[in-house]
């Protein structure tokens, strides 16, 4: 796919300085002007990217892209957030939220989370619990649900600012005998439908946004071409890799590749930024450029398992 003309005009095209936006009450909504302007989740993403004064902000438009992404359905005017990750980790073993039949047709959700990204703000949960309705002895299954944040039961408690991109907040969220109708869960397997390809979807396109942003500095601050012409072609491969499977061996690899790209540029714009003015951008990078090495293991591992996917494939084809 090749990003529509005007957007890679967009990011060549050397732009004043956004002004400043603070927190979330002033980011949501320049965020709804993209939404209403793009309607791809990339070009959302990297639209997003390139109006944001900061990467807390690009991070944000990806994080919300990447939900869209996963649930075409979801509303454009719904701050939504992904509740997945507990006290234990954010593996099936490690969720303790549960899902009990209440009866009337409606289910009883209890538990909590912790690291809900814009959580403070948010006003749609996608919650991830086990399903305890299955028989007795039966490993419950993973659903997720939809549910209001400011239903009866919710309770929202703000975390202290992140060390890096201490703008975009993070919750807490507990549940307490929220009442759900059956409706509000997602059809299929939780986990491997919605929590592990949401993994791939938001590397895609949140690397995707913070590297608009950069590339929108890199024509601000007049840094090399050829960094400018590495980031573009790599935010091509981002864009293409963004209609893939992501569930599927060779996204997870050409995505590797993509991300291996995108870092090297992170950090080459590091560099970049300590040359020049070290005004407000450049200290915030310094700061915030932490973000993009989180999960790097998991990522690891991700691309790892996916060259042993297509080699025991590639073994069992017979050789011409």
């Amino acid at each position: 796919m090749s990003l529509p003309s005007h957007l890679l005009e967009l990011l060549l095209a050397p732009t004043a300085a956004p002004g400043e936006c603070p927190d979330v009450s002033a980011w949501w909504p320049r965020h709804l002007a993209i939404v209403r302007e793009w309607k791809l989740p990339i070009e959302r993403s990297i639209a997003g990217g390139l109006a944001a004064d900061r990467a807390g902000w690009a991070f944000a438009c990806g994080y919300q892209a990447s939900l869209r992404a996963l649930l075409p359905a979801l509303p454009d005017d719904a701050l939504a957030a992904m509740c997945v990750t507990e006290e234990g980790g954010n593996q099936p073993r490690a969720i303790r939220s549960a899902l009990r039949d209440a009866g009337g047709g409606r289910l009883r959700l209890d538990g909590s989370k912790r690291w809900t990204t814009l959580g403070p703000a948010s006003g749609l949960l996608l919650v991830a619990a086990a399903d305890l309705r299955g028989e007795p002895g039966e490993r419950p299954r993973i659903r997720v649900a939809r549910v209001d944040a400011g239903a009866p039961g919710v309770a929202l408690q703000p975390m202290p600012d992140a060390r890096f991109v201490p703008e975009v907040p993070h919750a807490r969220v507990a549940f307490d005998g929220v009442s759900i109708e059956e409706d509000a869960l997602l059809p299929g397997d939780g986990y491997d439908g919605y929590v592990k390809p949401f993994r791939t979807i938001e590397d895609t396109q949140v690397s995707a946004a913070v590297l608009a942003y950069l590339l929108a500095e890199s024509r601000r601050r007049d840094w090399p071409h050829a960094w400018c012409e590495r980031a573009l072609s790599t935010l091509l491969a981002f864009s293409d890799v963004a209609l893939l499977d992501p569930a599927a061996a060779p996204t997870h690899i050409a995505l590797a590749g993509a991300l291996a790209s995108a870092h090297e540029l992170f950090a080459q714009a590091g560099a970049l930024f300590a040359q020049g003015a070290q005004d407000e951008p450049a200290r915030r990078w310094a700061r915030d450029s932490a973000l993009l090495q989180v999960a790097g293991g998991v990522r690891a591992q991700r691309a790892a398992r996916a060259w042993e996917r297509v080699d025991a494939v590639s073994r069992q084809r017979p050789r011409a």
